[in-house]
């Protein structure tokens, strides 16, 4: 398990129990903390039948490109996980497979959203960032005067007022779940929100950008807009706050992707003759 430890004040159980699961089960489990970690470059070799890589930091993701390098078997494919961190490429890949995302907009010039602005609000996040963290709604090309002395990549999606609480989706190996939430979320009850049910059209939208990056373990953001659906964010591993027995579907899961590796199947089926996702496309 390729990790970051979490500060005591966000304390989750659920990796925790992903792994005392596993050991039950009868696997060998080592957690890694790249980030705490000096790493010999020269010497790094896999040494396991399968990495989960669980931290989002961008010294994990690295370590993780470089033992894929090397040939381990990595869950999420890194290629995969890099994409998904990135805003930019991850919106590129969901729009090409047919995604309800927002209008979406990359500059290096804030003066260059001042008239898109005239259309009606922009939402400028991180094309990096997570947590809901440095996201502004700009309202009024004013408003680009502090982006713009920033710098940087922007990255703009147009508004559009969501109803309701922040829709988390999660898929595990094919099961979709949905979850209510508040935002900011300022508790860990308040993180694991609401369950809901999910609609056939953010079932197939849910499954559909897991065959774009073509993982069957992930997260998205979703809002409803005059009850249009759109797809916000994406991520390779999420904390999967609310789902039902989450530590118990992500164990099992886990699990039978390490016996995929042992048997010598892919880790997860291949969805492109080329053996290639739109998603690897898109980061070479």
């Amino acid at each position: 398990m390729l990790m970051m430890r979490s500060p005591s004040s966000k304390t989750s159980p659920l990796m925790p129990e992903v792994v005392s699961t596993l050991e039950v089960w009868g696997a060998e489990v080592d957690v890694l903390y790249p980030d705490e970690m000096l790493t010999c470059l020269g010497n790094l070799i896999p040494e396991h039948d399968l990495y989960v890589l669980k931290s989002g930091s961008e010294i994990a993701l690295s370590v993780a490109g470089a033992l894929d390098a090397a040939g381990a078997t990595i869950l999420n494919p890194h290629r995969v996980a890099a994409a998904c961190r990135d805003k930019v490429i991850a919106t590129r890949v969901l729009a090409a497979a047919g995604v309800p995302v927002p209008e979406t907009y990359v500059t290096g010039h804030a003066g260059e959203l001042a008239g898109l602005i005239d259309e009606g609000p922009l939402v400028v996040k991180p094309y990096r960032g997570t947590n809901g963290q440095g996201v502004h709604v700009v309202w009024d090309a004013d408003q680009l005067d502090d982006l713009a002395s920033s710098g940087g990549l922007l990255f703009a999606q147009r508004y559009h007022k969501p109803e309701g609480r922040d829709r988390k989706i999660y898929v595990i190996g094919g099961q979709v779940f949905g979850v209510k939430r508040v935002w900011p979320a300022r508790s860990y009850e308040e993180k694991l929100g609401e369950p809901f049910t999910i609609t056939d059209e953010v079932r197939e939208i849910a499954l559909r950008c897991g065959e774009a990056f073509g993982i069957e373990m992930y997260g998205l953001d979703i809002i409803l807009s005059d009850g249009c659906p759109y797809v916000v964010d994406i991520s390779s591993f999420p904390g999967f706050k609310g789902v039902p027995q989450a530590a118990l579907r992500l164990a099992d899961y886990i699990y039978a992707v390490a016996q995929r590796v042992l048997d010598g199947e892919p880790a997860v089926e291949a969805l492109r003759a080329d053996g290639k996702t739109p998603a690897e496309e898109a980061t070479r």
